[in-house]
């Protein structure tokens, strides 16, 4: 009978039986569904990697410990012209352009003790066109989980864009210095031009006396010329004596010395002029050499003196010789910026009687220079954008914001530091610390 029980064989063993299948099919299922996820997930796993790998510039290439190719990238398929199905399973060498390449990148998979964070090397592929490209190439061995070495990973890139790249930033470089060039020298011919009126006044004088001396040689040249014809056609000595009296000869003699030294001094001092308009207007050198400091303060208020700026009382003894590696012309531009810049303060601020300040001290291999004024000083707001490009309190038509500007970049590449604060006493004061000649870098 199909509902008897099989003979031994009680109902409740069935039930233990029925469920424990149960339990394994539930198992079974379970199982299912896990792996199901996880074959999903390595499929995304895949997927990801595949699209990083896409997505490499790079040139990659896995190959075996034979240099057999096992797997590449878009990138290297792109360069050489085939596909991914069509490399795998070639050999690597097959890729190289030239003998040496090859040797190199034996050396590398054929090294049994290579670094585990790899090793440059130059190689040369072939492009699709079987043109040679060179490549910059990291090489990785790739190692299994025993610890031996499998095979090689190459990732690499074609030098000739880094090239043009390294060209392209040296370029864009050397504009930016030309244009630093430009742009200080253009501030330096505006300073010029605020010394335009003075110059002239310096110029006129010593050119004056000059013209003052040639005029009186040459009347003192046309009474000799007369006085030898007199003396050559033979005339008695009598009327060569009351000739002699009359056009002053001895009186012209004695004359002549003091004016031919006054002409010569004139002419010199005209020339120092145009030599030192000539040394500050002129495009500087990239040559630096040892530089008295005194001198060029002394340069600076002489020539601030002889511009446009008012009267101004200035405070300053010279010390001992002060050596500093700079360049002359561009150290004597940051001195006349800042005095120039002191007093359109102390004279907009309006002052009858603007007084300077400037001191120096040496110490650690270093020179400190002052500069102070007796002006109203530097709103708190305005001290930490005073050295900024284009940034002035000045009025429209009187700055262009780039003096001190140009001022720190100047004393920054000669090592030195430029900072701006308001003196205890009132009135601004910069700070200006430059190496001497002795401690400062060639």
């Amino acid at each position: 009978m199909p509902n008897e029980p099989m003979e031994g064989v009680d109902e409740s063993t069935w039930m233990d039986v029925i469920q424990k299948m149960d339990e394994v099919y539930s198992q079974l299922i379970h199982d299912e569904i896990e792996l199901e996820k996880k074959n999903t997930e390595l499929e995304l796993s895949q997927q990801f990697i595949f699209s990083v790998l896409s997505a490499m510039s790079d040139v990659l290439l896995v190959c075996n410990e034979r240099g057999v190719i096992e797997e590449t990238n878009a990138a290297l398929c792109e360069l050489v012209g085939q596909t991914d199905a069509e490399l795998r399973g070639t050999s690597f060498y097959d890729l190289l352009a030239d003998t040496q390449s090859v040797e190199r990148a034996r050396s590398v998979l054929e090294n049994t003790d290579p670094p585990r964070r790899g090793e440059g090397l130059e190689l040369n592929l072939l492009d699709a066109q079987r043109q040679s490209v060179p490549v910059d190439a990291n090489c990785t061995p790739r190692v299994a989980a025993g610890g031996r070495r499998v095979g090689t990973v190459f990732v690499a890139r074609p030098t000739a864009e880094i090239k043009r790249a390294y060209h392209e930033l040296r370029a864009a470089h050397e504009a930016l210095k030309r244009a630093q060039q430009q742009l200080l020298h253009s501030e330096k011919m505006a300073s010029l031009g605020r010394l335009v009126a003075g110059v002239a006044h310096e110029l006129n004088n010593p050119i004056s006396f000059v013209l003052g001396n040639v005029h009186a040689l040459s009347r003192y040249c046309d009474r000799i010329r007369l006085y030898l014809a007199t003396v050559h056609a033979g005339e008695p000595v009598e009327q060569l004596d009351a000739l002699r009296k009359k056009l002053r000869i001895d009186h012209l003699l004695g004359d002549l010395p003091s004016l031919i030294e006054g002409t010569l001094e004139g002419a010199q001092r005209t020339a120092d002029i145009v030599n030192g308009l000539k040394r500050f207007s002129a495009m500087d050198p990239e040559v630096r050499t040892p530089v008295n400091l005194n001198e060029v303060i002394e340069r600076a208020i002489h020539w601030v003196r002889k511009g446009a700026a008012p009267s101004f009382e200035m405070k300053w003894q010279p010390g001992a010789p002060c050596l500093v590696t700079a360049s002359a012309g561009q150290l004597q531009q940051v001195l006349m910026n800042l005095l120039q810049n002191a007093l359109d303060a102390v004279t907009s601020a309006g002052h009858n009687r603007p007084v300077v300040w400037i001191e120096t001290e040496s110490g650690n291999n270093r020179v400190r220079l002052s500069l102070r004024d007796n002006g109203p000083g530097i709103a708190p707001e305005h001290l930490s954008r005073i050295f900024d490009p284009f940034f002035t309190t000045k009025p429209v038509g009187k700055g262009t914001g780039l003096g001190l500007s140009i001022s720190y970049g100047i004393v920054e590449q000669h090592g030195g530091h430029l900072s701006v604060r308001n003196h205890p006493d009132g009135g601004a004061e910069f700070v200006l610390e430059l190496p001497l000649a002795e401690a400062a870098p060639a």
